[in-house]
């Protein structure tokens, strides 16, 4: 009795996924963050170092890194800085996702009526071309000097670029996509549900990463010249009294924040390109 042994084959096809882009990108952008903060740290050193300014005025990253956690008060200098951060990013966030959400809903509004953008766009770009600074002042008397000032001031400041870019992406969807859903009966919300809004997440992302650091300069503003609370008005005070490295420490601690914010709107973006563009992960 003979007995046949088949061998076992082990067959890749090419199908077969041998890797993983998603989590390639995630890597990539958290690469790309480590060398933005070792780079932003080498041009303040380098800043520094070149000018050859009061050393009573300017502090160098060692200083800073002292002052938080060498010095007898580093826990103390620690707490009160991450207690004020925390105001600012809740201040950020606020107008932020106010400012976002806004953006969309306008350039919808945009691309369903053309009347409504020949009428809108040029008066948005105009209050855009006023100084924020300016602006202040005048949203603190109508809203007072509360969160909701804060809200609309950062919203404001993230409002304005994500209406062009969003908009523009939202004009980008294909023709041909487009007029399939309205062959089919579709209205015009339809296509811009089914059609233009996925193909203008990479633009409303892109819109979303650009905002981050505008979104926190706006909340800094608003705590200077309005609330009176937060890291912006920490600063301020810690000028006042002559303590520049506490203001060097919050200028640091908010600078690398803001590159840690950028980095995880990318990470956010990461499965929302999976699901509708797909190819971009394969870039």
């Amino acid at each position: 009795m003979t007995a046949i042994v088949s061998p076992m084959v082990n067959i890749t096809t090419e199908d077969e996924p041998t890797e993983h882009p998603a989590a390639r990108r995630m890597f990539r952008i958290l690469g790309s963050l480590l060398v933005g903060l070792v780079f932003t740290t080498a041009i303040w050193w380098m800043f520094i170092s070149v000018i050859h300014a009061n050393k009573l005025v300017t502090k160098n990253p060692f200083d800073v890194w002292r002052y938080l956690f060498s010095e007898t008060k580093a826990a103390s200098h620690r707490h009160l800085i991450a207690n004020q951060l925390g105001l600012t990013l809740r201040d950020a966030l606020l107008g932020y996702v106010a400012g976002t959400v806004a953006a969309v809903v306008v350039s919808s509004v945009f691309v369903l009526r053309r009347g409504v953008e020949a009428t809108f766009m040029p008066l948005a770009m105009l209050l855009r071309s006023v100084p924020l600074v300016a602006m202040v002042p005048i949203l603190t008397l109508i809203f007072g000097r509360d969160v909701l000032a804060v809200t609309i001031i950062s919203g404001i400041v993230t409002f304005f670029p994500s209406l062009v870019n969003i908009t523009l992406g939202l004009r980008s969807a294909p023709t041909y996509a487009a007029d399939l859903v309205t062959a089919y009966g579709g209205s015009r919300f339809t296509v811009l549900r089914k059609v233009r809004l996925p193909f203008a997440m990479s633009w409303l992302f892109a819109s979303m990463r650009i905002a981050v650091p505008g979104a926190v300069i706006g909340a800094l503003l608003a705590e200077w010249l309005a609330t009176g609370k937060g890291l912006g008005y920490f600063m301020l005070k810690a000028q006042s009294t002559f303590d520049y490295t506490a203001v060097w420490a919050a200028v640091a601690v908010l600078t690398y924040t803001s590159l840690v914010l950028y980095a995880l709107v990318g990470i956010l973006e990461t499965p929302v390109i999976a699901r509708f563009e797909p190819d971009r992960l394969l870039a």
